[in-house]
């Protein structure tokens, strides 16, 4: 649609009226199109709106340039000016697709793989009345977020993902994302799983469990 932020995928249920939605963020240098096949295994009867990082990189799509000032990739932050531009474009287009597709604004969440984990861990800690769920595999807790600690967090289901193999980013920070927000009140599940930087069929089914649970 002409009148959104950003291009997205939007796939409707069966019986759009009332049910809830899915807002997927992908990961560095994917695209609209690359989580479908795990959106898809959510459930026949959620909005999803799979949504495209506004920069082109390697024949897809990224949210941010890194910041690699600390010591290399997996010590990385997203750069400052990008991080802010994108958030404020999810923003954007959250508020579009509520009015475009009639979404119940109650229920609405966010799904992110690397890059878009870590863009929907700062989404919540920024507007955590907005969704009633997050999802986030194989990101981290960007240092410009980790002092928020919001009121309306509190009791927030969080899923938080892991890879014990991950060379991109390092388990040891999806774990810390999971334990800081943990300690300022959300209803947090934290998985640690063997592979590397993906989603395996145990972390889907992990997933799928705790949709069905705390949509």
């Amino acid at each position: 649609m002409t009148d959104f932020p950003i291009e997205h995928v939007h796939i409707e249920p069966d019986d759009p009226d009332g049910a809830p939605a899915a807002f997927v963020l992908h990961g560095r240098g994917a695209d609209e199109q690359d989580l479908l096949p795990i959106a898809r295994e959510l459930g026949d009867d959620i909005h999803v709106i799979s949504l495209r990082a506004p920069d082109s990189l390697q024949g897809g799509y990224t949210w941010y340039e890194l910041d690699l000032s600390a010591g290399g990739l997996e010590k990385s932050q997203p750069d400052s000016d990008d991080f802010r531009r994108s958030l404020d474009l999810i923003d954007e287009s959250v508020d579009a697709a509520v009015d475009a597709y009639d979404l119940d604004p109650d229920g609405l969440g966010l799904f992110g793989f690397s890059q878009g984990a870590i863009t929907s861990l700062s989404l919540l800690l920024e507007r955590p009345e907005r969704f009633a769920w997050v999802i986030a595999l194989h990101g981290y807790l960007a240092d410009a977020h980790t002092g928020l600690a919001p009121e309306g967090v509190m009791d927030k289901p969080v899923f938080v993902g892991g890879g014990a193999g991950d060379r991109v980013i390092p388990e040891t920070r999806s774990r810390a994302a999971a334990e800081r927000l943990e300690a300022i009140g959300a209803d947090v599940t934290f998985e640690s799983y063997p592979g590397g930087h993906g989603v395996g069929r145990g972390e889907l089914a992990d997933v799928v469990a705790f949709l069905e649970s705390n949509r």
